[in-house]
């Protein structure tokens, strides 16, 4: 009887940092030629760069008004409930950071040395808000060693961070008639704040109506189908400008006589229903990629119809789509900006407002924006990461 030798083919191993730059920028000559050149780009790109940021430009606008690009123009005597607000973060990413791990951990860390090396910036600062900068990356590690604690469990993190966002949305409401938390309309609130009010509260509800209404597309009762079908395309054919207009203009034209939505609540709502119809799509495309032998598979282990969807079909379905998915939240993130279009002034609303607040400010456009664009770019690129960080513990794209 013979015997069958099997070799296992695996990748050729780099001896070291050496060996990979000779192999990958330097091992041809024309490859030479292509990393000089994109140096030399680099190099030139980057020189002008630093030499109109830290020389050329004016960042008085944007110095001068840090608080404006940050909550907007929240009440200054209530400038406590923001501050807590990313306080119970800060304590929560450092909790999560020992529960979770992974990514976790690196937001975690970003957080805590980003605030930290804003406490030890040589600026002016008054003392309560320098406190207040340190404060966050000792609540980062103080959560880091409450997480060690037997009793804290990733379902007690998870309801940490539900009822954070609800007290979120309590304190920068607050209350009328209650001295100590008064109500806080919401045309005070703008800059960052708004941004991610809009964004986050977009990205989590648009998620689970998309995946109703993809699973609605493909049901077999034709009530539920067509309904499902005709909002999805019917979202999808107007842009979110319309949508939000209506939200905002035509919507209160219909409501009963003393009935008032709040014109934010009425953003949230537009964009979230923007939003459900593009997610719905993606999500579509993930059910439509899944063999049907994984449905025959189940029924023949005897689960129905709800535990197969539930438990065999949509988690491989959400796991072939999450790029397709974290895209449309990078979207929804950049598409807030619209909304400054039915006056609610989010963070491009600040910098418009800021740059024509003083004549000698108009031509400085170009700090503000690019200082706006800065931040869009942080958030956004952090979504990116823990998107691929995502994909590489579930093995996305991988047989």
């Amino acid at each position: 009887m013979g015997s069958t030798v099997e070799t296992a083919v695996r990748p050729p191993s780099y001896s070291g940092p050496v060996e990979w730059l000779r192999r990958n920028l330097v091992g041809t000559w024309y490859d030479t030629l292509l990393t000089l050149l994109s140096l030399w780009f680099v190099f030139v790109a980057l020189r002008g760069l630093f030499a109109w940021a830290f020389f050329s430009a004016n960042w008085e606008p944007v110095t001068g008004s840090l608080k404006l690009f940050a909550l907007g123009q929240y009440p200054q005597e209530d400038m406590w409930r923001p501050g807590m607000i990313v306080l119970t973060v800060s304590f929560l990413m450092g909790v999560s950071w020992r529960v979770w791990g992974g990514t976790v951990r690196t937001f975690a860390l970003a957080l805590a040395v980003a605030l930290g090396v804003v406490a030890a910036l040589p600026v002016e600062m008054r003392l309560p808000l320098r406190l207040w900068f340190v404060a966050n990356p000792a609540l980062v590690g103080l959560g880091y060693l409450v997480g060690w604690s037997r009793v804290v469990r990733s379902r007690w993190v998870l309801l940490g961070w539900i009822l954070s966002f609800v007290a979120t949305i309590i304190l920068l409401n607050g209350f009328k008639g209650v001295s100590w938390l008064p109500k806080v309309d919401t045309a005070m609130w703008g800059g960052l704040l708004l941004t991610f009010l809009l964004a986050l509260v977009g990205i989590v509800a648009s998620f689970p109506i998309g995946v109703l209404l993809a699973l609605g597309r493909r049901s077999s009762l034709p009530v539920v189908k067509v309904f499902c079908v005709l909002f999805i395309e019917l979202v999808r054919g107007v842009p979110l400008v319309t949508i939000l207009f209506m939200g905002s203009i035509i919507l209160p034209l219909f409501l009963p006589d003393g009935v008032r939505i709040d014109r934010v609540l009425r953003a949230m709502m537009a964009m979230t229903l923007f939003a459900a119809a593009y997610m719905a799509e993606n999500v579509r495309g993930g059910l439509q990629a899944i063999p049907l032998g994984q449905v025959e598979a189940a029924k023949a282990v005897g689960l129905n119809g709800l535990q197969t969807m539930a438990l065999i079909v949509l988690p491989q379905a959400l796991r072939a789509v999450i790029p397709a998915i974290v895209g449309q939240f990078i979207a929804l993130f950049m598409d807030t900006t619209l909304a400054v279009i039915i006056g609610l002034v989010e963070l491009l609303g600040v910098g418009k407002a800021i740059l024509n607040s003083k004549p000698e400010w108009l031509l400085l456009d170009t700090e503000v924006y690019v200082f706006i664009a800065a931040l869009f770019w942080v958030f956004t690129y952090s979504m990116s990461y823990a998107s691929r960080r995502l994909e590489a513990a579930l093995g996305v794209g991988e047989r």
